[in-house]
């Protein structure tokens, strides 16, 4: 079997860069942002699995990149992806991929492009720089001898700088609605797995200055569950400033803490403020399994349209895809099956990173 992210261990490079930078966090005097997903990109970015050490089942990543090639292809409709991947797996890739596709040769472990991959930042002139979130496997818990390398080599290949965000975790480990607030769960940050000794304070002044935000609200989470401690991406996304969708259980249970602390975090999002739709778990899924993450909004937003999962469950899918219809009225919504992803912990956001329009 897979190592599973919810099971605890046991010509278009030319066109898109925008010059060199010098490098560091604060030498450009500039004021970096992280853009909202929502906003126009140039590109998406993603990543191909090929690492038999993560996943020794030959059978079952073969199937894990037939799924990644597919949410490739479909997003190729909309927009530019470029596919990042070793030399030697691009034979084998290209009869996959679509000719919208780019590869790129840089190495790869896995496929969280979300975790491991470039997070672009522009600044008021229309500049962009790469920063990252110094990627260590999730608190060491998986090999990362090429993924923990890739944000800075696409900034290499782009001749942008590289901005040392002086924290360690993953981009899916937060959300940010583009207009200066982030929110995110204590587990994948102030854990000593990542970032050891360091204050809730620290680690926050410096996400704040990385992606050119003024304000965090936290909630606990659960470290120890899941390979990620619990990333907020799969639990609650931005819709717009002021608004996230969340998608909670419809009661708690003592067999699942993940159901306690979605709550928890739901009223936390509620009290600071936030406007907060919801929608509810999967049930009746295709994939009966402990570990699979069946999450609705773990979806991207790409150049008009959304990208979602459907897990089987009739009546939940069929919720979760009018809620995407009414919050995103000018997209197109599309539904692809993607249990290989959950089989693993993952979905459809994790494994994709916009390259916001200059």
């Amino acid at each position: 079997m897979p190592m599973t992210r919810r099971h605890t261990l046991g010509a278009i490079g030319a066109g898109i860069a925008a010059g060199a930078l010098p490098s560091g966090l604060h030498a450009q005097g500039a004021s970096w942002r992280m853009p909202a997903e929502e906003d126009r990109h140039d590109a998406t970015f993603m990543q191909w699995p090929v690492n038999r050490e993560v996943y020794p089942d030959g059978e079952f990543l073969g199937v894990l990149q037939d799924t990644i090639a597919e949410i490739a292809n479909t997003i190729a409709e909309f927009e530019p992806v470029i596919m990042l991947m070793p030399s030697d797996a691009v034979a084998g890739a290209g009869r996959h991929l679509s000719g919208n596709i780019e590869i790129w040769d840089i190495p790869t472990d896995d496929l969280w492009a979300r975790d491991s991959g470039p997070v672009f930042v522009i600044d008021g002139a229309g500049n962009r720089a790469v920063t990252g979130f110094n990627f260590n496997g999730w608190g060491g818990k998986q090999t990362h001898v090429h993924d923990t390398q890739i944000a800075r080599r696409v900034a290499e290949r782009m001749g942008l700088a590289f901005l040392d965000s002086g924290v360690v975790g993953e981009a899916g480990g937060l959300e940010q609605d583009g207009a200066g607030l982030i929110m995110a769960h204590e587990s994948s940050w102030v854990n000593d797995n990542r970032n050891p000794g360091m204050s809730r304070d620290t680690i926050e002044e410096r996400i704040l200055a990385t992606l050119g935000a003024d304000r965090m609200i936290w909630a606990p989470g659960l470290a120890g569950h899941d390979i990620t401690d619990y990333h907020i991406d799969a639990l609650a996304r931005f819709v717009e400033p002021g608004h996230v969708l969340i998608q909670v259980p419809p009661e708690v249970s003592v067999d699942d803490p993940f159901t306690a602390v979605a709550i928890q975090t739901r009223d936390i999002l509620a009290g600071a403020g936030l406007r907060l739709t919801e929608i509810e778990d999967a049930w009746d899924t295709r994939i009966i399994s402990d570990d699979f993450l069946a999450s609705y909004v773990n979806y991207y937003v790409c150049n008009d349209a959304v990208i979602v999962a459907q897990f089987g469950d009739r009546r939940t899918d069929r919720a979760a895809q009018r809620a995407l219809r009414r919050l995103y009225p000018d997209r197109e919504v599309v539904v692809l099956n993607v249990d290989p992803l959950g089989e693993v912990g993952g979905g459809i956001h994790c494994a994709t990173q916009q390259l916001p329009a200059a």
